[in-house]
């Protein structure tokens, strides 16, 4: 409406003032509604093609789209295990800082897994203090065993002395039974040292592999008792929490509830252009938005950067056939990251909220090049005239936003 009030002054107003005052010719009697086509037709179709014209040229390149909103990050409240709820630690709407516990789950399993990790560490203890004492005796035995070995040693080495100096004193039969006995008190000191050395690896070796075993089984029993209790991960404020003692939940079945974080990127807002603004929208480009939260405000911004992909051809491998018949009717949006000109102008305007945006066109810095033609000139001086238009009509929607949302929709 605004540019065909606009158009109108510069082509059915001079036909009719021509109309007028050239010919004489008035409103109501020359002309009148039968006859205001054929008097002023000259006007209406300068007007219908200049207001064409004019819209084109503003929505192109000053492009608009009222898809803005500024995305913040959400944290779901969910237990690393599934269970039912034994205690409950916070409220919706409270505030907690990172590692603040949320609620516990009844964790008798746990704790009876971890009571048997500590029996086990006991376990292993004593078995350590029994091989200690069984190696002192293994070694006492040894000495035993050592010492009757030489006994026996003695005793036929010196039956051998006097069997050497008189053959007829001792009887072979005597000097044999001495060698088996030297032979057998031998096996035992060997198998004495044999049992002391397999205490010793007991102690050395498996007592100590059995102890790592029962204390990482103890840090495993723990690990699962202490995800009984859900803890906050971050900085934040719970939301939609409404658990109760009793409850069962599930990371699969049901969440807790939701922790919004303190802290997300103020001031950054995601904008949505239609495809024919892809050669338009640059990074660096000139922005302003308005936002139902913040009324009667609009805040300029500039475009740091643009997705180089659209959202809908996006292609995930499944077992049937994309058809893109079915995908046309979705044709996507330019993606447009945006931030205030002015770094803080934006923080008043909560996340989430619902804006509109208008990007403009600047040939400023390109009409200082002395290589362009007067035509190129005036149509880049053009381009950036009829900015103005856009930025009339988002602030004469911004000023209409409360009437409009209030009064016209029933306040809804």
């Amino acid at each position: 409406m605004f540019e065909l009030l606009f158009c109108s002054f510069f082509t059915i107003f001079p036909d009719y003032l021509y109309r007028r005052f050239r010919q004489g010719k008035r409103v109501g009697r020359e002309i009148n509604l039968f006859s205001v086509w054929y008097e002023l037709r000259w006007g209406l179709t300068g007007c219908v093609m200049l207001t064409v014209l004019l819209i084109t040229t503003v929505f192109y390149f000053h492009p608009s789209t009222s898809a803005v909103s500024s995305f913040f990050r959400t944290v779901t409240i969910l237990p690393q295990i599934p269970g039912r709820v034994e205690e409950v630690y916070v409220t919706t709407k409270q505030e907690v800082s990172e590692g603040d516990p949320i609620f516990k789950i009844e964790d008798s399993t746990q704790r009876t897994a971890v009571v048997a990790a500590e029996r086990r560490i006991a376990e292993v203890e004593a078995s350590l203090a029994v091989a200690r004492d069984q190696l002192a005796a293994a070694s006492g035995t040894a000495d035993q065993a050592v010492g009757l070995l030489e006994r026996s040693q003695d005793e036929l080495a010196r039956q051998l002395n006097l069997q050497a100096r008189n053959a007829n004193v001792v009887a072979g039969r005597e000097i044999d039974r001495l060698q088996n006995s030297v032979n057998s008190r031998q096996g035992a000191v060997d198998a004495a040292f044999a049992n002391v050395q397999a205490l010793q690896t007991q102690i050395d070796v498996l007592i100590p592999a059995q102890m790592a075993t029962a204390e990482a089984n103890l840090a495993q029993a723990q690990a699962e008792l202490d995800k009984t209790i859900v803890v906050a991960g971050e900085d934040g404020e719970v939301e939609q929490f409404q658990l109760q003692v009793g409850d069962y939940v599930s990371a699969v079945l049901r969440p807790a509830g939701i922790l919004v974080p303190a802290e997300f990127e103020e001031g950054r807002f995601v904008a949505g252009f239609g495809q024919l603004a892809g050669q338009i929208i640059k990074p660096g480009m000139l922005a302003e938005i308005a936002c139902a939260s913040q009324p009667f405000t609009v805040i300029p911004m500039v475009i740091t950067a643009v997705q180089p992909v659209i959202a809908t051809g996006q292609f995930r491998p499944s077992d049937q056939l994309i058809d893109l018949q079915s995908r046309s009717q979705t044709p996507g949006t330019l993606t447009v990251n945006m931030e205030p000109l002015f770094p803080g102008h934006a923080d008043a305007i909560p996340p989430g909220s619902d804006c509109v945006a208008n990007a403009y066109t600047s040939f400023h810095d390109q009409l200082d090049d002395p290589s362009l033609g007067f035509w190129t000139k005036l149509g880049m001086h053009g381009v950036d005239t009829v900015g103005m238009i856009h930025a009339i009509i988002l602030r004469a929607q911004t000023l209409l936003l409360p009437v409009r949302s209030l009064v016209l929709s029933g306040g809804h």
